[in-house]
């Protein structure tokens, strides 16, 4: 990761963590993501459950952890999952 990024993501209170295989974790309070290179996955937010990402099921927002377990999910996770996302987006390609 360059040091332009890596300011990018302190700058919008983002942790990252490197793994051995060439991922990295993103965090920032609850919310996380993975990514390789230029490729990022689907946000998602920690719950009771594990890692959630967010579903959509008759226009209504649920966090899905794994094993099928669902919840719905508040507006309020929704806008954070939705400005976590967009904030990492932007650091990693401005």
């Amino acid at each position: 990761m360059s040091p332009e990024v890596a300011a990018r993501l302190e700058a919008l209170h983002i942790q990252s963590f490197a793994t051995e295989k060439g991922y990295t974790f993103f965090t920032r309070e609850n919310c996380a993501a993975i990514g390789r290179g230029d490729s990022l996955g689907s946000s998602g937010m920690m719950t009771e459950a594990g890692l959630a990402y967010l579903t959509w099921q008759d226009g209504r927002p649920f966090l899905a952890a794994h094993g099928g377990n669902a919840v719905p999910a508040s507006p309020e996770q929704v806008e954070v999952l939705r400005r976590f996302s967009q904030d990492l987006k932007a650091a990693l390609n401005p």
